[in-house]
């Protein structure tokens, strides 16, 4: 994957954690949740192609990530773990007919999503530009 894919992916979970809030402002935390867990996937898979790494399943970028940034101390294991969570939250918003994400779950996971994008950008070496 080329650098400019590289970013273009980074672009791509600026617009999913700005899609996520707006739907928690409007009262649609499952779906917000759900949106926000998307943003922290691609940065993953950003992070990923960036060591030239693709993979097509959920699991195996997850597992990918863990192995090569959290484990090998690139970034902190955090990430991983919320990724992780955000997984599950992500699973019970698209998923859930009798449990729900609360508003409480939804705000924290659009700011894992901030923050994962903040330390990607940092990590590769580039501004964290915020689209309004």
């Amino acid at each position: 994957m080329t650098l400019s894919e590289v970013q273009a992916l980074i672009e791509k979970a600026k617009e999913s954690t700005d899609a996520a809030r707006s739907l928690a402002k409007d009262g649609h935390y499952d779906f917000a949740a759900s949106r926000a867990y998307y943003a922290m996937f691609y940065v993953a898979e950003a992070l990923l192609a960036h060591l030239g790494q693709s993979y097509s399943k959920h699991s195996a970028v997850i597992s990918a990530f863990g192995r090569e940034y959290a484990k090998a101390g690139k970034l902190d294991a955090t990430f991983h773990q919320r990724l992780i969570d955000a997984q599950d939250l992500r699973h019970t918003g698209d998923y859930g007919i009798e449990e729900h994400v609360s508003k409480k779950q939804a705000v924290a996971v659009c700011e894992w999503a901030d923050e994962f994008i903040a330390a990607a950008e940092a990590l590769l070496g580039k501004r964290t530009i915020r689209r309004k």
